[in-house]
C-alpha cells in the first residue's frame, strides 16, 4: 500500500467535496466491512478502527460520535446477521456509485483502514474488491 501517502494527499485536497451524508455512510460501511472481512470483528480491531475514524482529518467535517455510531451499527448488523448485515452495508456503500470522486475516496479509505495494522490480508483485499464491483470501479486502479 505504497500509494497510501499519495492517496491521503489527494483525499485531503478533496475533503471539501467529501462532506455529504452518502459519503459518510459509505465510508462507515466500508470500515465495518473491512473490520469484519475475516469473519469476525475482534473488539481490539473494532476499537482501533473507531480510533482511526475519529482521528482521520478527511472525516473531520462529520461529528465523531455520528461516525462511531454508524460504524458500530454496521458492525452490529454484520455480527448479528452476517448475510443481511453485509447486504445492508453494501447498500450504504452503493449510495456513492454515481459519485466517482466519493466512490474512489471510499475505496481508498477502505484500503487504508485495512492496512492500518500493517497487514492488508487476503480477506480484506477481497472485501475491498467486492466494494469496487458494487461501485463499478476497476480494482486494478487501486493496485488490487
Amino acid at each position: 500500500m505504497d500509494k497510501a501517502p499519495q492517496w491521503r494527499e489527494q483525499l485531503m485536497a478533496k475533503r471539501n467535496d467529501l462532506r455529504g451524508g452518502s459519503f459518510r455512510d459509505a465510508t462507515m460501511g466500508i470500515c465495518a466491512l473491512v473490520a469484519a472481512a475475516d469473519g469476525s470483528i475482534d473488539p481490539s480491531e473494532k476499537m482501533r478502527v473507531a480510533q482511526t475514524i475519529g482521528a482521520d482529518p478527511i472525516l473531520q467535517h462529520f461529528p465523531t460520535d455520528d461516525l462511531r455510531n454508524l460504524f458500530e451499527d454496521n458492525c452490529n448488523r454484520i455480527t448479528m446477521d452476517p448475510a443481511f448485515g453485509r447486504a445492508y452495508v453494501m447498500q450504504q456503500i452503493a449510495k456513492v456509485t454515481d459519485k466517482p470522486t466519493e466512490a474512489r475516496a471510499v475505496v481508498q479509505i477502505g484500503i487504508m483502514i485495512g492496512n492500518a495494522d500493517g497487514n492488508f490480508d487476503a480477506h480484506e483485499v477481497a472485501a475491498v474488491k467486492e466494494v469496487c464491483q458494487v461501485l463499478h470501479l476497476d480494482p486494478q486502479e487501486f493496485g488490487l
